[in-house]
């Protein structure tokens, strides 16, 4: 089949690449329909995130149809169009019970084999999910498959972070980053009630600005004549954003979340942070009165919740796709959305 590969530091490819199979019994296969690349993608493609072996498939966002499944999958069949988180969970130990399902003890990332140890991704024309009947979900026949597949990860991730973060009607909320996962923690906390002029995001990129405002906030570009700081200060009495929600994970982001939040505010941090200490000291948290809170989004246990969201607001989820590209393209891809260029904000591929 084909599939996009990790060959090393931005270096992928796509290539031919051995059909995945039944492995046990649990296990289901799919025909993936749409997938993406994802910021996370990013970390491993430029090197932040190392350990990743050469051939590994790329790619934990697909959607897709069941092909076959193994003998003890109960409550799928062949047919079924399905979305898929970007761990697998089991549905049954201490961790899912809790509803943190990122952190099942049998749970694996999609798109990560290290040491020949590990999950192939889904940027491939078929995937093996493992513990399928507590993975893999059906998608409703209203929903779109390209607004099934950001439930999977992104829009799960936003609406995670504005959960982490308390936004809400009460307070005003800063964005720091409006990628795909920074557009939907703007929609998220348009969502629970952060009106307009209090619900600030901020980025460099004006295709995600106009993007941004269009599902509620009001935009603040990176080196503007207006700095972030302060047209939060402005719009707060000086005090600051009651929460930040920082979905970049870089210092320079983290760093930016601590300077708008408020004394006895919260940062609520879903990025991707690779580096080895925190931009700021425990010092300067404390002096705010800091609530942190950070982790990655247990994205199964919340899709659910999440469809009716996804299905009245599946024209502003499209609106996120700017770019579409053949999975034999998938090297072209990459390099667009690493770039930017073209007003990139998040690319499908598809088989």
């Amino acid at each position: 089949m084909r599939a996009v590969t990790f060959q090393g530091v931005e270096s992928v490819r796509a290539d031919r690449v051995a059909d995945p199979a039944i492995a046990d019994g649990r296990d289901a296969l799919v025909a993936v329909e749409i997938a993406a690349i994802c910021g996370s993608d990013l970390h491993v493609y430029h090197g932040r995130e190392k350990g990743l072996d050469a051939g590994t498939v790329l790619g934990h966002e697909f959607v897709g149809r069941v092909v076959e499944t193994g003998p003890d999958v109960r409550t799928l069949r062949a047919g079924d169009r399905v979305m898929c988180p970007f761990t697998t969970s089991c549905g049954a130990c201490f961790y899912c019970a809790a509803g943190l399902t990122a952190r099942c003890v049998e749970g694996r990332l999609f798109g990560w084999v290290e040491r020949g140890a590990g999950l192939h991704g889904g940027q491939a024309e078929r995937v093996r999910v493992p513990l399928a009947d507590s993975t893999l979900l059906r998608v409703p026949d209203d929903l779109p498959s390209d607004t099934a597949l950001l439930l999977g990860d992104v829009l799960s991730t936003g609406a995670f972070c504005a959960d982490m973060a308390g936004a809400g009607p009460a307070g005003a909320s800063a964005v720091v980053g409006c990628g795909p996962v920074g557009l939907m923690a703007v929609l998220a906390a348009s969502e629970r009630g952060v009106p307009r002029g209090r619900l600030f995001a901020i980025d460099s990129v004006p295709e995600r600005l106009a993007l941004a405002e269009r599902f509620g906030a009001t935009p603040v570009r990176l080196g503007g004549e207006r700095q972030p700081v302060d047209a939060v200060r402005a719009a707060t009495a000086g005090r600051g954003a009651d929460a930040v929600l920082e979905v970049v994970g870089s210092p320079a982001a983290a760093r930016l979340a601590y300077d708008l939040v408020r004394p006895g505010g919260t940062i609520a941090t879903v990025g991707v942070h690779t580096d080895p200490a925190f931009a700021f000291t425990p010092a300067e948290a404390y002096d705010k009165n800091l609530t942190y809170r950070v982790g990655r989004c247990p994205a199964r246990a919340l899709m659910p919740q999440l469809v009716s969201l996804a299905r009245r607001r599946a024209a502003d989820l499209a609106a996120v796709f700017t770019h579409r590209v053949p999975l034999e393209s998938g090297a072209d891809a990459y390099r667009l959305f690493a770039s930017r260029a073209g007003g990139c904000v998040k690319v499908a591929l598809v088989p």
